[in-house]
């Protein structure tokens, strides 16, 4: 019989007690956002065929994200998953469970001007939350989870209480500011501080990887693992946000990866598809380190870019870089507004508590209605067991069903609310069932479209026939038109949405174009 020293069965028994019989009574969250990502920035396919089964495309075979693919297939992947079409709306969507529309904060927040354009409404939530505000990260401190923020947060400007994810609910900051991209993703120029042009984006509070060679990336997600560790010494459950800067430009190459993109059309793009993959190892590296500490089986883990893709390919509004999608980032076509989406457990075990309670079914792919970005909220609000908050609007509803098998509700909405200037500039868009109707205010360069008279104030399509937004109905089915342009004003009124404002007037969606 083999002999067994009495500190070995000690180490013996306490890895087994932490590894199967977690004194855990709440579970984990991981929430691993990529800036800047869109649906076709990855090798797991997110398209379907016409049996609903995942279609591969040029592009998922250019890209490489292993880990991914990994987590897809311990989990579920939509199809068609919704974001606001920039940052600051998405990120502020995330953290409050509402559309752009109820919280105003409708534009990329400028961390050092108000940039409202010429036509905005003048008093939209420029500064972010502000104190009082409902958050995310604050009503899971309250429940006894510890919150960890990693990476980009760009929730407010300089000099406003969302600056600092502290303000906001986190208990842990890591290199989070105002800046909604970096100075450089390179340690060796400091991640942009002390750099000239670069010092105004830098990325705070890494000071000891400057000079390195380590990506901001990796460094980001080496103090997000530390921090993870320190929540479970602590016997605390965790909220961790890893909030990526990857893969927002400047298109600075992640050395470790470029190589693998020698096919690429410019060195831009091979850049970031470079970015693309050291974000993926990122993940790989979180997922391995849950299990080496013993907890992924306690974590849900979800995964979803914060709005299209913004590849240095093509034009903004072609099919170029989402493509078959038509569009990129900010603008009101599919490939600005639909984001990869991946939920799973971080070690799929089915015996475990956690997970009989809300199970996520392992390798399957929802094509049958749309999840969208309020849906985060309160879904790992239902997981946490977290109250909402009394007198709180929530847009969004728990996927916790659907993850579970449930098919989602034919009845769904999705509500974006752009009323500045940008690549698609003083718009609102509403999804409703296999139906997207865009309003394009009369202001702004796209209601002159560079000196055409026929441009179209209202597109209308149908995304299960014309995925690629070729045919705008708009015109040829009025009645369908005149209820989808009903449901975007009900939408609007009941947010209580800001209007571009033309004259001192506010101007509403309306069918009569006069």
């Amino acid at each position: 019989m083999k002999q067994y020293t009495f500190v070995t069965l000690l180490v013996f028994f306490a890895l087994s007690v932490s590894a199967s019989e977690s004194k855990q009574t709440k579970p984990n969250v991981l929430l691993f956002l990529v800036d800047d990502m869109g649906l076709m920035d990855s090798s797991v396919p997110f398209l379907a065929d016409r049996e609903g089964n995942p279609q591969r495309h040029r592009l998922n075979d250019f890209y490489r994200t292993p880990n991914m693919e990994r987590l897809a297939g311990r989990g579920t992947r939509y199809s068609q998953f919704y974001a606001n079409s920039v940052c600051s709306p998405t990120r502020t969507s995330l953290m409050s469970g509402q559309f752009s529309a109820r919280h105003h904060t409708t534009q990329f927040i400028s961390p050092d001007r108000k940039n409202t354009g010429d036509f905005g409404p003048e008093d939209w939530k420029w500064e972010g939350f502000v104190n009082g505000d409902v958050t995310l990260p604050a009503q899971l401190k309250a429940a006894g989870y510890r919150t960890i923020h990693s990476g980009k947060a760009h929730f407010g400007p300089v000099g406003k209480p969302a600056e600092n994810p502290l303000n906001i609910g986190f208990d842990v900051n890591i290199a989070g500011c105002a800046y909604g991209q970096p100075g450089s993703y390179l340690g060796k120029k400091n991640y942009g501080n002390g750099i000239k042009n670069r010092q105004k984006r830098a990325v705070p509070g890494l000071e000891k990887y400057h000079g390195t060679k380590i990506h901001l990336t990796e460094a980001c997600t080496i103090e997000m693992k530390s921090a993870i560790t320190q929540a479970v010494e602590a016997d605390e459950p965790f909220f961790a946000y890893m909030s990526h800067y990857a893969v927002h430009s400047p298109f600075e190459a992640d050395e470790r990866f470029v190589g693998n993109y020698a096919e690429a059309t410019t060195p831009k793009h091979a850049a970031f598809a470079s970015l693309i993959e050291g974000m993926d190892k990122s993940l790989g590296d979180l997922l391995d380190h849950l299990e080496s500490i013993g907890v992924a089986e306690n974590t849900l883990v979800i995964f979803l870019g914060d709005n299209g893709t913004d590849a240095p390919v093509g034009n903004a509004h072609a099919i170029s870089c989402s493509a078959p999608l038509r569009g990129k980032k900010a603008t009101h076509y599919e490939g600005g507004m639909r984001v990869p989406f991946i939920a799973a457990w971080g070690k799929p075990d089915p015996e475990n508590p956690f997970q009989l309670e809300h199970p996520v079914l392992s390798g399957r792919f929802v094509t049958q209605g749309f999840g969208q970005i309020c849906d985060v909220y309160a879904t790992i609000l239902e997981i946490t067991g977290t109250e909402a908050a009394d007198g709180h609007s929530v847009d969004g509803a728990s996927l916790l069903p659907s993850l579970a098998g449930e098919p989602l509700s034919k009845d769904r909405e999705f509500l974006m609310h752009f009323p500045h200037s940008h690549r698609s500039s003083y718009f609102t868009a509403l999804r409703k069932g296999r139906h997207k109707v865009v309003y394009h205010y009369p202001v702004g360069k796209e209601s002159k479209s560079k000196g055409r008279s026929d441009f179209p104030r209202i597109e209308l399509f149908d995304l299960v026939a014309d995925p690629s937004e070729s045919a705008n109905l708009a015109g040829g089915q009025t009645e369908l038109c005149e209820t989808m342009i009903n449901a975007l004003n009900d939408a609007l009124n009941e947010t209580k949405a800001q209007y571009p404002v033309h004259n001192g007037q506010s101007l509403k969606p309306k069918l009569d174009p006069k």
